[in-house]
């Protein structure tokens, strides 16, 4: 069973269509050093729907051969198409990757038996465990409680992953779970880290964890130690890279735009950024320079 900080990877580019190889490598090294317990990669964070299908086969084998095996990896395989999703999935078992990572298809709304049929017919077409990966802000469905219901008895599913910032929805969840321990249910927003874990949660996925990964792993520890005094601390630190790093720019891109300028400042990757987003311009650049040297005290543990 997986539980800790997953951190959702960025995806180092040198073009609109080409991998930086030598930052994504300074990325993983970095992150792993850390101490997290597994890497997400093509999620949001990762910006995985907007990255060609060849990007996307390249990202999945250049992380594997370069983790190899020190940690599990997890694969995001959300697509409106589904031999898309069926073909990542394969490519992504061949590499050597552990798990799958899918949220509902994004484009045409389905219903909730809509979409358990399409997780039915996706299933059995799947080589390694899938987590659902629950971002009703972004895809526009969410898994409901009764499609979480249902998939807690298929075999294939191992997990959840919920970025909807509903505490309600996670505490239901969690509830649900009841029967299934080794069903592992992770928390997406990092400002929620430290209460999801302390209700019953088994983890974050976490994109300030490319930057700050001993931060992190540090408060997800306290919190599943019950040591509510020094998790509460940790919170309010990762609250502080929210608040800098976070909300720089006027859209919801703003966020990654962030983490990736951060790691460039770090001298980890480049922050070029898949189209249609471009990277931050030269003031906004400073601003997260400046922000980065303030939060060095801040991020120490």
């Amino acid at each position: 069973m997986l539980r800790g900080i997953v951190p959702p990877v960025l995806s180092p580019l040198r073009d609109r269509d080409a991998l930086d190889e030598a930052g994504l490598e300074r990325l993983l090294e970095h992150i792993l050093g850390g101490g997290v317990q597994g890497l997400f990669i093509l999620g949001t964070t990762g910006e995985g729907p907007s990255l060609s299908y060849r990007v996307r086969r390249d990202l999945i084998s250049q992380t594997c051969r370069h983790v190899a095996r020190r940690c599990p990896v997890l694969v995001g395989i959300t697509d409106t198409a589904f031999a898309e999703s069926v073909g990542i999935a394969r490519h992504a078992a061949d590499a050597g990757a552990d798990a799958l990572v899918l949220a509902p298809p994004y484009y045409m709304p389905e219903g909730q038996p809509e979409l358990r049929e399409y997780l039915q017919h996706l299933l059995p077409e799947l080589p390694l465990p899938l987590f659902l990966y629950n971002m009703p802000p972004l895809t526009k469905v969410s898994y409901e409680l009764d499609t979480v219901r249902w998939a807690l008895d298929q075999p294939g599913i191992c997990g959840l992953k919920d970025s909807s910032g509903s505490m309600i929805y996670f505490a239901q969840v969690l509830g649900l779970r009841g029967s299934r321990p080794d069903w592992p249910v992770f928390v997406g927003p990092e400002e929620l880290l430290a209460p999801s874990v302390l209700m019953g949660g088994d983890g974050g996925v976490a994109g300030g964890a490319n930057l700050f990964p001993r931060l992190y792993v540090a408060l997800y520890q306290a919190a599943a130690a019950g040591d509510v005094a020094r998790a509460r601390d940790l919170q309010q630190r990762v609250q502080q890279v929210v608040d800098r790093l976070y909300r720089v720019g006027r859209h919801p891109s703003t966020i990654i735009k962030g983490i990736k300028c951060a790691a460039a400042c770090l001298g980890l990757c480049s922050d070029f950024m898949a189209e249609p987003f471009h990277k931050f311009r030269a003031p906004e650049h400073l601003r997260i320079e400046q922000a980065m040297a303030d939060l060095a005290p801040v991020v120490a543990v």
